[in-house]
């Protein structure tokens, strides 16, 4: 059986039963990671799999398609550091019409009971669920007691005395705040993917980059940054990295090209993982090409002075 499943129809999948948690867990911080631990303790204590539920789209994502949140995280990079968290199963369950309409209370049923026989159900602070966000640890607690299942919530997690939440760690990136980010997510911020092919006008400009796609999402970053890529030899390697809709060539998808200094190298296909350090400047929109040029020279200039005198980090 799959480890990875997205529909709420089907039959059942843990016959002996399953501790569950359940969240957006976009950015797997540290709020996220306490409730996963908690999860995987009580699970290992009964001796049952560890089911994590989460939703793709988003729920903002799908109620607000102009205006969506900025992602933390793409969805492969979140299963698989749940997965190496030690999660058994995982619920990256379809966010549409047909999952938006059901009731917290049938949502309970046809999930927590009958997919996941769940013995027990833990959730964040402020949870809710289910059609119109009607359900939350109260609905949770007497579905449980009908159906034999226990439900309850864990404690916000407080770093510095201030709470952890994906809400606060996107503000942090917005103002270039890589260290608050770090704080709260527990490690570096990166965007990790697989290198796909560009327009290679870098390569023209004699600035080849490395490209990532978002694929229809919105990434929490915009600008020019000092950044370190992971995934390309032993040691993570010094490059300046371009994030947005590159408005000189009138783009308009979102798209992470990162430059690799003193490299030359195919890297199509590769996964690569790009650790931001320091936000340089806006993005911007250039008379021409050789004005372009002139000031992707002075931001590699300044990546390299940052870079230098940063000691990058052992990327887990």
């Amino acid at each position: 059986m799959s480890r990875l499943f997205r529909d709420v129809e089907g039959g059942p999948r843990c016959p002996h039963g399953s501790v569950v948690c359940i969240g957006a867990f976009d950015g797997l911080h540290l709020g996220h990671q306490a409730l996963v631990r908690h999860a995987l303790v009580r699970a290992r204590a009964l001796d049952v799999p560890c089911v994590v539920l989460s939703f793709e789209p988003l729920p903002r994502e799908f109620f607000a398609p102009n205006d969506p949140p900025p992602r933390l995280m793409l969805p492969r990079t979140k299963a698989g550091r749940l997965f190496e968290m030690g999660v058994d199963q995982l619920g990256l369950l379809r966010f549409d019409r047909r999952l938006c309409s059901l009731s917290a209370e049938e949502f309970a049923h046809q999930v927590l009971v009958h997919r996941l026989n769940a013995r027990e159900v833990w959730v964040g602070p402020e949870f809710r669920f289910g059609k119109a966000r009607g359900g939350d640890i109260g609905v949770l607690k007497a579905v449980g007691q009908a159906h034999g299942f226990v439900a309850g919530e864990i404690e916000p997690v407080q770093v510095d005395g201030e709470r952890v939440s994906a809400t606060r760690i996107r503000q942090a990136l917005r103002e270039g705040d890589f260290a608050t980010a770090e704080r709260f997510l527990g490690r570096p911020y990166a965007i990790a993917g697989h290198v796909v092919q560009g327009k290679q006008l870098g390569r023209t400009l004699g600035f080849p980059t490395a490209n990532l796609r978002f694929g229809g999402r919105t990434p929490a970053l915009s600008g020019i940054y000092a950044t370190w890529v992971h995934g390309v030899g032993d040691a993570p390697r010094a490059s300046v990295s371009s994030l947005g809709t590159r408005p000189t060539v009138d783009g308009v998808e979102p798209l992470l090209e990162a430059h690799l200094f003193d490299f030359d190298g195919d890297l199509y296909g590769r996964r690569i993982e790009v650790e931001f350090v320091a936000k340089l400047r806006d993005e911007l929109k250039f008379s021409d090409l050789p004005a372009l040029t002139a000031q992707m020279h002075r931001d590699a200039a300044e990546a390299r002075e940052i870079l230098s005198k940063e000691q990058h980090h052992a990327f887990v």
